[in-house]
């Protein structure tokens, strides 16, 4: 009798066990997630899983990659084809890295920067929340990107790490692959307009399931900034503008067509340098900018530099120009968190409205009278 019982149980455990798993097709009907200006990533929703795929994960890209988005429960009675996807990402993450600062908004405005458990560089993030956390050993440091601590790295087993890269040749990402742990690429910074970028934020909508806070999230940002713009076309003059500073003996400045000058456009000003295009920034010789933007009403980023006794002792040279003369020179490299990381390369890739609403009231003074700039400081 117990005989005949152990061997009807084995019978139904074996079979349970080989019980076969539905196949997840190459192709099924899905629902495309609604993107309004960014091109580098892009979603499908099957009902049960999800497809995220990363279309331009670096300039000049030739590769896309794919990845699998599911709960536990939908991947452990579903199989995928095989090597079609690039990771498999259950979407109840609890330990996440992110290797940039523009991660971290991305985390904060959703809510679950509680599942930051390691970042590259902790000194280079000023978000007060998030550098709470690493004071409390909540986030480990993992060195710098260039080289990251692969044994603290495979010792904290993320659910996923978020990168980016620059050609897809990284060893530690090989490395975290072949571990199982997934790598997703974020070409936020491949985008070529600042509301492209922000849009972003439902890229991390996607993966924490939440792509309705993430929406909601983005639309209020747009929402503000096309706000913003009404009201700089309600501007009489348009300032001109110079920008930049010399690395070397080479005057770098944003190009006409890049989102940094798209800022200036939409700030209602003439930027100097408005009708350039092209990939990177504009690399000019000193004669050539001072022949343009000797007599500039205003002069915005000159690089690092955040005092004019910097600027002079830099170069002379830089003391020829009419805003520094009237001292009408204004940078973001100042606005700094307690351990000097630059809010702005922070904060402003997911706040354009900010970013647009500081360019406006220094360059119209007349207009929003209420704010205050949030990165833009004139120098010291």
């Amino acid at each position: 009798m117990k005989l005949s019982f152990l061997f009807l149980f084995l019978v139904a455990f074996v079979s349970c066990k080989n019980e076969p798993k539905e196949e997840i097709p190459f192709q099924t009907k899905n629902i495309t997630l609604a993107l309004k200006y960014a091109e580098g990533f892009s979603v499908d929703d099957n009902g049960n899983f999800k497809v995220l795929s990363i279309l331009k994960p670096w300039p000049k890209a030739s590769k896309s990659y794919k990845y699998l988005i599911a709960s536990s429960e939908v991947l452990s009675k579903m199989t995928f084809p095989k090597d079609y996807y690039d990771g498999i990402i259950t979407n109840d993450i609890r330990k996440i890295v992110v290797t940039s600062t523009t991660h971290i908004p991305g985390l904060e405005l959703l809510g679950v920067e509680q599942s930051l458990v390691g970042f590259p560089g902790t000194d280079y993030i000023s978000s007060k929340k998030t550098r709470k956390r690493i004071t409390d050993g909540e986030v480990r440091e993992l060195g710098k990107n260039e080289g990251i601590n692969t044994e603290v790295l495979l010792e904290l087993n993320p659910d996923v790490l978020i990168g980016f890269g620059v050609d897809g040749v990284n060893k530690t990402f090989e490395t975290l692959k072949n571990a199982g742990i997934p790598v997703i690429y974020n070409g936020d910074w491949v985008e070529s307009s600042a509301l492209a970028k922000a849009e972003w934020i439902k890229f991390f909508g996607v993966l924490f399931n939440k792509e309705k806070e993430a929406d909601s999230i983005f639309n209020q940002i747009e929402v503000d900034y096309l706000a913003a713009k009404a009201i700089a076309k309600q501007a009489k003059s348009q300032p001109t503008i110079l920008s930049g500073a010399m690395h070397k003996d080479v005057w770098y400045l944003p190009n006409g067509s890049s989102p940094e000058a798209q800022f200036l456009k939409d700030a209602n000003v003439n930027y100097l340098w408005s009708d350039t295009t092209g990939n990177g920034s504009l690399a000019l010789s000193f004669e050539t900018v001072f022949d343009k933007g000797k007599n500039a009403d205003l002069w915005l980023n000159p690089s690092y530099y955040t005092s004019f006794k910097q600027l002079e002792e830099a170069s002379e040279l830089y003391t020829n120009f009419k805003a520094f003369k009237n001292q009408a020179i204004y940078t973001f490299s100042d606005t700094t968190g307690e351990t000097g990381g630059v809010l702005y390369y922070e904060l402003g890739t997911a706040r354009p409205d900010l970013v647009l609403k500081d360019i406006i009231k220094i360059c119209h003074p007349q207009l929003l009278l209420d704010y205050t700039p949030y990165f833009f400081k004139r120098l010291n």
